[in-house]
């Protein structure tokens, strides 16, 4: 059985650019890194294939530096790593994208049986939440979001069963395979590469397929195919304050950095 992960290659940066004339991403001189969401979801499948012997295989779609991204999956252990990546899907929005991406998996069904698709929750450059269900939806996958835990993977009986995390509370869902799972960040830890498999990742196998290779009506993908797209994206000015620590992942680390600026500024009296 094939475990899908779909990776996307993000700006590691919140100063993005858009070009005026086509409304999309300017990519020169912006440092990228896989969506964080994303390395949950490789992880997962990676832990998959440590417990059950399944193959992995790391999924993307966009500009040929994206190889990158694919090669750092490599590093970490996926058995095949694919790049759909043609100047017809440039500018696509999350219906192109979804519907690159299925049309890929279908490709890939063809040659060994699908029997989960991971996505992350969502991308941190678009928020939208909406690739990973358009892909169930377009391969009539069972679809699963805000996984924090698969609870349990029957092969034989070709189920899954899974934890949701919902607000306040969760919720436990038994649903058959194939399936599409979307998951948060608090399913695992990822791992990191080794020396040795970051040596052999360069020299891995990346395949590139573009619409020759999927066949898709080409007013129905990129920008074309896209009835949504970006106008103006910019970073909100602040007129005064000042963000300090993270105070999600690190309170404690957050709380000194606070008590160091108000001690600084004669604020605060111990």
């Amino acid at each position: 059985m094939l475990v899908i992960a779909c990776i996307k290659q993000v700006p590691d940066t919140t100063q993005v650019q858009i070009d005026p004339k086509t409304n999309t991403l300017v990519r020169d001189g912006i440092p990228f890194i896989i969506n964080p969401y994303d390395t949950h979801a490789l992880e997962e499948g990676l832990r998959l294939k440590d417990r059950f012997g399944v193959r992995v295989a790391a999924l993307s779609m966009g500009p040929p530096n994206t190889e990158a991204a694919l090669r750092k999956a490599c590093a970490l252990g996926v058995d095949e790593a694919v790049l759909c990546s043609d100047r017809a899907f440039g500018g696509a929005d999350t219906l192109a994208t979804s519907r690159v991406l299925s049309a890929a998996i279908g490709h890939l069904a063809e040659q060994e049986e699908v029997g989960l698709v991971i996505c992350g929750k969502q991308t941190i450059d678009g928020d939208t939440a909406q690739v990973g269900p358009g892909i169930a939806t377009r391969l009539g996958y069972t679809q699963l979001t805000l996984v924090d835990r698969i609870e349990e993977l029957d092969l034989e009986k070709r189920r899954i069963t899974v934890r949701r995390k919902l607000e306040g509370r969760h919720e436990i869902v038994e649903a058959p395979l194939p399936a599409l799972i979307t998951v948060v960040r608090e399913l695992n830890r990822p791992r990191y590469p080794t020396v040795p498999m970051r040596l052999a990742a360069a020299e891995a196998q990346v395949s590139v397929w573009d619409n020759s290779t999927l066949q898709l009506d080409e007013q129905t993908i990129g920008l074309k195919g896209s009835p949504t797209w970006v106008s103006k994206i910019f970073s909100p000015e602040r007129d005064q304050g000042e963000i300090i620590g993270d105070g999600l992942g690190d309170p404690e680390g957050t709380a000194g950095l606070l008590i160091d600026k108000l001690l600084s500024k004669d604020l605060l009296a111990l």
